[in-house]
This record gives structure tokens, C-alpha cells and sequence, in this order.
């Protein structure tokens, strides 16, 4: 085990890889993070942020052997900013993602501002919290915050399954909303095989010479986001089922059923659909 048990190796053969991986990345790279992050915005504090974040990421693929496979780069102009929609697996989908030559404002579940170091992180880098669960509240804090974010040159990156449970998740309407809302145009993005690499919160298995994908598909206009939410959707979940690392597929017998989260299944997986469905029923009938 490693870190206090966050981690864990699947052989003794990537012990050491892993740890001189933890060490460096929480230690001297984590640094220049807080060194970045403590510059005010009118001295670039914000692009100096976002640089280190890339920089971080790029380290921390090289240390653990992450091959990471970009596709569609044509589709992204380094000067447009987006509200970019990806799929989510797990906490090395913002590794991946970080390769892409965008900045980046991200969207992430309030509970991640208590965990160790990267709750931090992410608010030294002024990210933005949001609780699903609470949908006005979070439609709120994207109309307040998301547009400043915007202004200053990020384009917004956020996960409309709200979960990493896998690719069974239906998507939210909050991303396409917000993209219509802000003008911007919608970048869908589809990752996959970060479930393979750490499997937090299922297990804590960290794996180091793995393989993730990241596809970009071809923008859509704002006015269109809301409209094709569901072709959007549709598209990109055939791109992840397709691609050379698959995605994570989420079994509730063996995952749990996260009553405690917003989700709801995709019709398009109807024996999962069918079987959170029934837990749901049963959970109601068994309430006093």
C-alpha cells in the first residue's frame, strides 16, 4: 500500500515506480503548483496556473508510463473557448485531458475540496465546486462563476454523467444549458481507460504503464447544444465503446447502487437501467 492506503500496486514490480511517482509529484512538482497559483491575475497569476497544471499532468503521465492517444486535435482552435464535455472514469481522465492545448476551468463535485492535497489544489487553481444533488445551487454558481472564467480566456471543462461509475450514466442537462447560456460553442470529448489506471473509490489499485484515449469531436455551435444533447450523447458514447482502450462499464451488483448520488441510466443500457430501477422500487417500498 502506498500513501496511506489512497493506493496500492498491482505487482511489487511497479512499487518503486509508483512510489518515486507519489514523492515527486506531491513533493517538489507540487511546489511549483502553489508557486504558480500564488501570483495574482494581474501579473498572469491565471495563465501561470493553468501552465503549471499542464506541466503537472505531462509529469505525472511520464512517471507512471501513461500512454495517452489524442485524436481530433484538428477540431480544437487554441483561441476559441469552449464548454467542453468529456466522459469520466476516474481521477486520470484530468491527466489526460490536461495534454489538450486548452486551458482549463474545471467543474468538479464539492466533496473533491476535502480530499487531501487535491481539494486544494483546486481551489489555489479557482476551479469551480458544484453538488449535482443540488441543481439550482449549481446552476447558480455556473451563471455566476463560469462566465468570469470564460472572460479571462479558460474554456470550461465539466462531466455531464456527474459520476465515474461508467459509460451506462445518462448525461445531465447542465453542460448544454451553459454552453447556449455563455455563447460558447460545445466540445464534446470522449476519454476512456482511466479506469484502468487508479481505481478510486472501487479499489486502490494505481497501474503504471497503462493506455488512455482521448478522442475530440467536432464542435458544436451554442444554439445547438440543447437541441442535440441526446445525438451529442449518443455520438459520443459509440466513439467510447469503439475505442482501443474501452470504458468502464458499471455493474451496481458489484459497484453498489450510490443512492447517495444524482444519476439516472442511459435507456440506451436497459439491464442496468432495469436493475437500478428495481433497487429503487424496493428501496421505496421498504421506507416507513
Amino acid at each position: 500500500m502506498l500513501a496511506g492506503g489512497h493506493f496500492a500496486v498491482a505487482s511489487s514490480r511497479e512499487w518503486v515506480r509508483a512510489w518515486a511517482a507519489v514523492l515527486i509529484l506531491f513533493g517538489p512538482a507540487m511546489i511549483v503548483l502553489r508557486l504558480a497559483a500564488a501570483l495574482p491575475d494581474r501579473l498572469h497569476g491565471r495563465r501561470a496556473r493553468r501552465t503549471a497544471e499542464r506541466w503537472w499532468a505531462r509529469l505525472a503521465a511520464r512517471l507512471i508510463g501513461l500512454r495517452i492517444r489524442i485524436e481530433g486535435l484538428e477540431h480544437v482552435d487554441r483561441r476559441e473557448r469552449y464548454v467542453v464535455v468529456s466522459l469520466h472514469e476516474g481521477f486520470s481522465d484530468g491527466v489526460a485531458l490536461l495534454h489538450l492545448p486548452l486551458s482549463f476551468t474545471a467543474v468538479a463535485r464539492d466533496e473533491l475540496a476535502t480530499f487531501p492535497l487535491l481539494g486544494a489544489q483546486l481551489a489555489r487553481g479557482r476551479h469551480l465546486f458544484i453538488r449535482p444533488e443540488r441543481p439550482i445551487e449549481t446552476t447558480r454558481t455556473l451563471r455566476r462563476e463560469a462566465g468570469v472564467a470564460v472572460e479571462a480566456g479558460d474554456s470550461i471543462l465539466l462531466f455531464p454523467q456527474g459520476s465515474i461509475l461508467g459509460i451506462e450514466l445518462a448525461f445531465q442537462p447542465g453542460a448544454f444549458n451553459l454552453a447556449a447560456r455563455l455563447g460558447r460553442p460545445l466540445l464534446p470529448v470522449v476519454v476512456t481507460g482511466g479506469h484502468r489506471v487508479w481505481e478510486h473509490p472501487f479499489a486502490p489499485t494505481l497501474r503504471t504503464h497503462q493506455s488512455m484515449t482521448v478522442c475530440v469531436l467536432p464542435p458544436v455551435p451554442p444554439g445547438e447544444a440543447v437541441t442535440r444533447r441526446d445525438e451529442i450523447e449518443r455520438c459520443m458514447k459509440q466513439v467510447a465503446l469503439a475505442a482501443a482502450t474501452p470504458p468502464r462499464r458499471f455493474d451496481p451488483l458489484r459497484d453498489g447502487f450510490w443512492d447517495d448520488y444524482r444519476y439516472e441510466i442511459d435507456p440506451a443500457f436497459p439491464d442496468v437501467a432495469r436493475q437500478v430501477a428495481e433497487h429503487r422500487s424496493s428501496d421505496e417500498r421498504e421506507r416507513p
